[in-house]
């Protein structure tokens, strides 16, 4: 008999994390995305509190041990623009090719943001970007920031919610509660309008389980003074695409955003002998 038994480890941050400091190695900076690619950590972009925002990619090679205090970092070719508070994931089709979702996109040269794509596409072995040709996108995901991606064996990959908050005058501030899905097998993108039942959620955390289910921790609506209860956990049904909440028991933890979740998980083997 074998029985799946998995943990969602909850890891609390206070709102960003930054890189290490050590010589030759980034800048400290936040609101970078990440992606592991076969035994190396990707780095994306990131906001170094200086003007702009930076397009620089970098990585841990995690093949070997290394001092966590002198860690060795690797650069690798810059994105086509800076980029802060977007979302990552990797293709399981290739297992190589790394998906940028959202986010918001620096002009180096003009000093300003753009929305123009809200997704890239990082060849990881040959250091390539490019940006693709989406069938049926949503533009109102244009400027869609302050979310998280996750995506199924399948090459679906699903982002709920977010906010198109930019820094310019000239982005209106709204939060969502809809469900975005990229097919990257056919690059067919399709919106989810989801009832008033489902909260509007930004800086959340969201974990894919392997039964299929995605589990949304924390969040906030439309305010940062708005936080989402976090005893209150919603959860999606990719297989269904139906919405349920489940209440958590046990410690009390107060209600955050911009804090990170990772899944633990493992077979146990049951042996039966017979006399």
């Amino acid at each position: 008999m074998k029985s799946l038994y998995y943990i969602l480890f909850f890891v609390v941050f206070n709102s960003v994390s930054f890189f290490v400091i050590c010589q030759n190695i980034p800048s400290p900076r936040r609101e970078q995305a990440s992606t592991l690619v076969g035994t190396r950590l990707y780095f994306f972009g990131g906001d170094t509190s200086s003007i702009g925002f930076p397009n620089e990619v970098w990585y841990l090679d995690l093949s070997s041990s290394f001092n966590i205090s002198m860690p060795p970092w690797h650069s690798d070719i810059a994105m086509p623009v800076g980029y802060i508070l977007g979302t990552s994931c990797l293709s399981p089709i290739d297992n190589s090719t790394v998906f940028l979702i959202g986010g918001r996109t620096w002009i180096a040269n003009t000093n300003t943001f753009s929305y123009t794509s809200s997704v890239y596409k990082f060849d990881s072995k040959t250091s390539q970007w490019r940006t693709p040709t989406i069938n049926n996108f949503n533009s109102s995901f244009e400027a869609r920031n302050e979310m998280q991606a996750v995506i199924d064996n399948y090459g679906k990959i699903f982002v709920f919610g977010g906010i198109n908050r930019g820094n310019d005058d000239n982005i209106t501030t709204t939060a969502y509660n809809d469900m975005s899905i990229l097919d990257i097998t056919t690059m067919i993108w399709s919106t989810q309008t989801q009832s008033q039942s489902v909260l509007v959620n930004v800086d959340y955390t969201a974990t894919l389980l392997p039964s299929g289910l995605i589990v949304y921790i924390g969040g906030r609506g439309s305010s940062t003074a708005n936080l989402n209860n976090i005893s209150q956990i919603q959860i999606f049904d990719t297989k269904s695409y139906t919405w349920s909440t489940k209440s958590a028991s046990g410690s009390t933890i107060a209600s955050r955003v911009s804090h990170s979740a990772v899944l633990r998980w493992k077979y146990y083997h049951i042996w039966r002998f017979n006399n």
